[in-house]
């Protein structure tokens, strides 16, 4: 392990995401049971700046001169001190329960006022040039409120290709084999629950279980060969907002899938159907403007494509996360096994031209 690329990256990616995913419990614990709104006080905000915090702290002591893309800035808090305490509060009592993990994180913050600079430094502008990470502290917003799915999400790239994806989910079932169930997206308690999804590029997936200390063993993750279309499921967002759900229908028809979708909120469906438990991944455009962000598919992108699935838009190209915090050159996104990808695709061709 210590010998190959990028392992000193993927265990501190990790380790980070593990530590960030364990404060996020807390707050849904603490803070969030029956709660739906997504006001500057929600649950969600405390959650989104103390997980950014947790790791973009990891990041800078392991890697100080790599940027950091990230969606918050420490603004907001430095004009309501009530809301920074909070947040500080829980930062500075996150830790991993394994000594050594929790140094090579490189340790505690010192004080608020620095959580706030280390806030600030998920700054940069992306691009195409040098090794930028990229922060979702909580994807699925609206997911973790429910106590369903969202997701912890930190990807490396370098030169605009994505190297290094982890993925927390702390509401996903451990077991690697459990099929997707219809609740999936509401229904989901402690109990045999929280994964890492994690991806080299080269090197594989893996999945292993979200623990409170050191990294749990993991173990290899693979998309399942769909053998025939009608016994594949698909996963889509949850809100109609993000992905245009009629016309998911419409594909899946006419793909002579069966079952019906499969709807959860965040990367956790990139996870989802890497290691098996669902097959395709449809997030269709829903408006001509808009611009997919980097930090909701960067390590998802990896971890599919490591397992030996295709990510791509809905014109066939690849996801290019070298142009900024956007995927401005592409629209939508299509992920399924590698083997089946040109016939989704022609299908949502086939079917976005009648629309």
């Amino acid at each position: 392990m210590a010998s190959s690329q990028y392992a000193k990256e993927l265990e501190v990616a990790q380790l980070a995401v593990q530590r960030a995913a364990r404060l996020t419990k807390r707050v849904f614990h603490e803070k969030a049971k029956g709660t739906v709104s997504k006001d500057d006080k929600s649950p969600v905000t405390i959650g989104d700046f103390g997980a950014q915090a947790l790791i973009i702290s990891a990041l800078k002591a392991n890697f100080p001169s790599d940027e950091i893309v990230a969606e918050e800035e420490a603004a907001q808090l430095r004009e309501d001190t009530p809301l920074r305490d909070q947040i500080w509060e829980l930062v500075k009592s996150t830790k991993l329960d394994d000594e050594a993990s929790e140094q090579l994180l490189g340790g505690a913050i010192k004080d608020a006022d620095a959580m706030l600079e280390i806030i600030d430094q998920g700054n940069s502008k992306g691009g195409a040039k040098g090794r930028i990470w990229t922060i979702d502290p909580i994807d699925g917003t609206k997911g973790f409120l429910r106590g369903g799915q969202y997701a912890v999400c930190l990807g490396l790239m370098v030169d605009g290709d994505v190297k290094v994806g982890v993925l927390g989910c702390p509401n996903l079932p451990v077991d690697d084999a459990a099929p997707l169930t219809a609740d999936i997206g509401t229904n989901a308690t402690d109990e045999g629950r929280g994964v890492i999804f994690s991806a080299v590029q080269g090197q594989g997936a893996t999945s292993r279980p979200l623990g409170t200390a050191g990294l749990a063993e993991g173990k290899p993750i693979a998309m399942k060969p769909i053998t025939e279309m009608s016994n594949a499921s698909f996963c889509e967002s949850v809100e109609a907002g993000h992905s245009d759900q009629g016309v998911a229908g419409q594909i899946a028809q006419k793909l002579g899938i069966t079952k019906p979708s499969v709807r959860m909120d965040s990367q956790a469906k990139y996870g989802s159907i890497a290691r098996g438990a669902g097959d395709i991944y449809l997030r269709l455009p829903t408006s001509k403007s808009y611009q997919e962000k980097i930090w909701d598919h960067a390590a998802g992108d990896l971890i599919v494509r490591e397992a030996g699935g295709q990510v791509t838009d809905v014109t066939g190209n690849r996801l290019d996360f070298s142009v900024g915090r956007t995927l401005a050159e592409n629209k939508g996104v299509i992920a399924a096994p590698a083997a089946v990808h040109n016939q989704v695709i022609k299908v949502v061709q086939e079917v976005l031209g009648q629309q």
